[in-house]
């Protein structure tokens, strides 16, 4: 189990847009620097959550300088593509706005076999001298990264420190922490599965409820690290309600994410199409969830 170096409870920040859908700089580090008041230890900036598929490469840019001019805190840039040529060119441009590490997720549609992933991941980190965290998420990808691969690439290629896992399977996960350096660390990369990664090894979460429960996120994970584990499933059971709502019945976290900070009085916006409109039903959810934890402005 490692240090954490980039916090225990990271979120997968939203990036807001105006009323035109155009980027909103101005309310992104707003919206930095009031997660990291309310429990963030770290951020990623343009990852899924963060619409990073309709944003423009030089508007990722933008929004990692804008950031990291905001809050002090460790910043992962979602660098990541289907395209290695494309993720070093904008990890590169992202090593250039003073982050601290990057997020590359495995590619996703081409799904290349895992000598593709691998061959992947090392030149990218053999292209950029910044740390990376591997993102393993299938449900997206169309293909889960092989355990023997993570393990190799972490005992392997010192630039690369870590695994965002949603692959949901604490079993692999445990195999990956049990066989990797000391100083590899492993969030969870689903919510709903942090307590029990905690349980084989992970450091924390890369969290999408976290926007809005960051600080119970942190008590719970503090709680497990004292061997406090009635604290931590109580805290657990209060959050089940928001690992529900961000998968909805018809919408997904990004859109969750900017329903809660709507009603939550926060910079947020409308989604980019292809995600629709937040529904009138996602918005009276986050209502419901987000008024039951107390969180506000």
């Amino acid at each position: 189990m490692g240090n954490a170096r980039f916090g225990k409870v990271v979120t997968a920040m939203a990036t807001p847009f105006d009323d035109d859908g155009g980027l909103d700089l101005d309310g992104a580090a707003e919206l930095a620097r009031w997660l990291v008041a309310h429990g963030t230890e770290g951020l990623v900036v343009a990852g899924t959550t963060g619409e990073a598929p309709t944003l423009s490469d030089d508007e990722k840019v933008e929004l990692w300088r804008a950031v990291r001019a905001a809050v002090d805190v460790p910043l992962l840039a979602g660098t990541g593509s289907n395209d290695t040529r494309h993720t070093i060119g904008l990890s590169q441009r992202a090593a250039e706005t003073g982050v601290d590490g990057l997020l590359v997720v495995s590619p996703y549609y081409n799904r290349p076999p895992q000598a593709g992933i691998e061959a992947h991941m090392r030149a990218v980190a053999a292209a950029v001298d910044l740390p990376i965290v591997m993102y393993d998420v299938p449900a997206r990808t169309g293909r889960a990264i092989a355990a023997d691969v993570i393990v190799r690439l972490a005992t392997e290629v010192p630039g690369i420190v870590g695994l965002k896992d949603a692959g949901g399977d604490p079993g692999a996960t445990a195999r990956v922490v049990a066989a990797s350096p000391d100083d590899f660390d492993v969030w969870s990369g689903d919510d709903a599965l942090t307590l029990p990664l905690l349980a084989v090894g992970a450091v924390g979460v890369i969290g999408v409820a976290t926007h809005w429960s960051g600080e119970l996120h942190a008590e719970m994970i503090a709680a497990f690290a004292k061997g406090d584990l009635e604290t931590a499933r109580e805290i657990n059971a209060r959050l089940l309600d928001s690992f529900a709502f961000e998968v909805g019945p018809t919408w997904v976290q990004a859109s969750a994410v900017k329903a809660a900070l709507a009603v939550s009085g926060l910079p947020g916006g409308p989604c980019r199409l292809p995600l629709p409109p937040v529904s009138d039903e996602a918005m009276a959810e986050a209502r419901r969830v987000v008024g039951a934890l107390g969180v506000s402005r």
